[in-house]
Parts: C-alpha cells; structure tokens; sequence
C-alpha cells in the first residue's frame, strides 16, 4: 500500500527531478499527481523513466483532499496561497520555497542531520526544505560537528546556474554561444555577464553589505545544526550548468585532524569521500551531477587558527539542494508518522 503523493511545480526543473527522484528510489506510490500553474495544464510530463505521462493539473483548482503529501517546488508566492489550502486539507507539504524556514512551527529538515525535529511537522502540516547551498554543506559538518564541536565556519560557495532555475541555465548557454561567435552579450537573469566570469552576488542586498543567500546560510545552519555556530557566507555564482561547490573553513572547540575527520566523514550517512592528494583526486561539479551523494574532498588542517579544519564539498543542488533532500524527507515523514500497511 503505498502514498497519494502530489508534485507542484511539476514543470520546473526541481519538479522534474522530484518526479524521476520518486520514481528512481521506488518511492511507495498508490498515485502520483503533476500539479502546475494554469499556463501548463494539460501538457505532459513523465514520471521519471517509467515511460508513465502525466498530464498537468491546474494548480488553482486542485483539490488536496485525501492526498497524504505535496511536494512543493513553486515560488514563494504561489506557496503562500497554495501551502496552507493543502495543509488544511490534511495533505502534509513539503516546501522547497524559502517561505517557512525561519519559521518556528515549520521544522527545517536535512535527514541526515536532524531527522527528529520533523516529529514537529503537525503544528502546521508543513516541513521546509533548506537554501541549496545550505542542504549540503550541513551534511558534510554534522558528523564533524558531532565529533568535535563546530566554533565557526567560514564559506565562500560556487553556485552553478541551475540555482536560478532554467532562465539562469539558458542564460548561461546563449552568452557563451554569443561570445564564441562575436555577438553582443546582455544580461537578463544575472546582474553581470556569466558567461566566462563569476558573480559575488545570489538574491537581493541587506543593510549589512550581505545578500539574502548568504543570511540564508547563516540562519538555517543554525536552525538545523546548531544555534551557537558562527558563521560567515560568501555566495558567488559561476558559469557551471549544475553543482554547487562550497570551499568551507572550521574551526573547532576540540582537537581534531584531517586524518580523524576523512574517518569520520568517510562512514558518515549521505557522503562521498574522494580526497586523494594527487592530480585529479576530488570531486568537481561534473562528476556529481545526477547523484544522491555530497562529496567531500581536500580535507586538511588549517594552521591559522587552534582546532582548524578545511575542506572542499560538492553536490548537484538539484538533487541534495532541492529534489531529492524533499523526496528523503518524505521517506522519513513516511516511516516515523504516515505509515502505510
């Protein structure tokens, strides 16, 4: 017996993946449901790689009674109007907006990091899904965290395209297309040309000289791992289709080596490990695009401050970053309260 289980935002490019994530972890599935806006209803999308179409719904008009779960991955304003209809009609929704992380009755979930606060979820009928950039860095710091007590964390991270959904992965494509044959460049979704440069800039400015994406980081770190974390952001995009990559410096009340960390982080849940110190040795966004795993790579003591660690951490931000850390939260809202059979 499985879940009637509804994706909204069926179209986008996390929507995509939600479906072939479901489909690919044999999520336990009675019925699947393409939810979309009324733009896209009643054009096909496929159910991962099972050959299966399913045909768009209209968002407005869906009705979420006797659905167990949404998955969300629609803008902030849409989830705002369309979360807490679905909620209220007992369907649980998992939200991959921004719009209830910070929210004190929404848990915030990476389940591999604190998977008992969704035991939370019923005050609202919602779970929030993390920042992209956030998802996997969490994971890479838990298992450290537990072993010797994260102080602080710097982060500069390498944002690909994809974050800013296809307009962003289109954008990048036409520019270089544009630059190779002597065409004019102009930028529409980024600020500047991204094409063959980096970008110190994801989301609007704050009064502090930060950006949105960079509290984020701060703020649901703190949230999900620990609330005396300090923290410090630098986020940056860069001409890279999909993965994010992070560059993260940490800095520990206990002693702890590189050796202890890459044994600790070599069993630890959702994590690849490829740290050989040698041409080639470590993970690249290439090589992680399509897969569940964050990587971790050069793993290495910092000597400018007692108890430091750096290392670098790779993961494709449409799977660990939206798709699938939604899909394993279902797989986790399933087997701890909406048992079936």
């Amino acid at each position: 017996m499985g879940y009637r289980v509804a994706v909204v935002g069926a179209t986008g490019n996390v929507g995509r993946e939600m479906l072939a994530i479901l489909a690919e972890r044999a999520f336990p599935i009675d019925e699947v449901a393409a939810v979309a806006s009324s733009r896209s209803q009643g054009s096909e999308v496929e159910f991962g790689e099972t050959g299966k179409m399913l045909k768009c719904q209209n968002l407005e008009h869906f009705d979420f009674a006797g659905w167990d779960m949404a998955l969300f991955a629609v803008g902030s304003d849409a989830t705002k109007v369309h979360a807490p209809r679905a909620a209220a009609a007992g369907c649980v929704v998992i939200d991959n907006s921004s719009l209830y992380r910070m929210d004190p009755d929404v848990p915030l979930i990476v389940p591999e990091v604190n998977p008992d606060a969704i035991d939370g979820y019923t005050k609202r009928n919602i779970i929030a899904n993390p920042n992209c950039s956030t998802a996997q860095m969490v994971v890479a710091l838990k298992p450290l965290h537990d072993a010797a007590k994260i102080k602080r964390v710097v982060v500069s991270t390498y944002q690909s395209v994809s974050g800013a959904g296809k307009a962003g992965m289109d954008e990048l494509f036409e520019q270089s297309r544009a630059i190779f044959v002597g065409d004019p460049v102009e930028p529409r979704k980024f600020t500047k040309q991204i094409a063959f440069n980096v970008i110190p800039h994801i989301d609007v400015f704050l009064d502090d000289g930060s950006t949105k994406e960079e509290w984020k980081m701060v703020v649901e770190t703190k949230k999900i791992l620990d609330p005396k974390i300090k923290i410090q952001a630098t986020c940056v995009r860069v001409p890279v289709f999909v993965g994010h990559s992070e560059s993260i410096s940490i800095e520990f009340e206990n002693e702890i080596s590189a050796k202890q960390a890459q044994d600790i982080l070599r069993e630890a849940p959702g994590i690849m490990l490829i740290d050989k110190r040698e041409d080639g040795g470590y993970a690249t966004p290439v090589e992680c695009a399509g897969d569940y795993a964050t990587f971790v790579s050069r793993v290495r003591e910092d000597p400018t401050v007692e108890n430091g660690l750096v290392l670098w951490c790779v993961s494709d931000n449409l799977r660990k970053g939206a798709a699938l850390n939604a899909v394993q939260i279902a797989e986790l809202l399933g087997r701890r309260h909406l048992k079936k059979g």
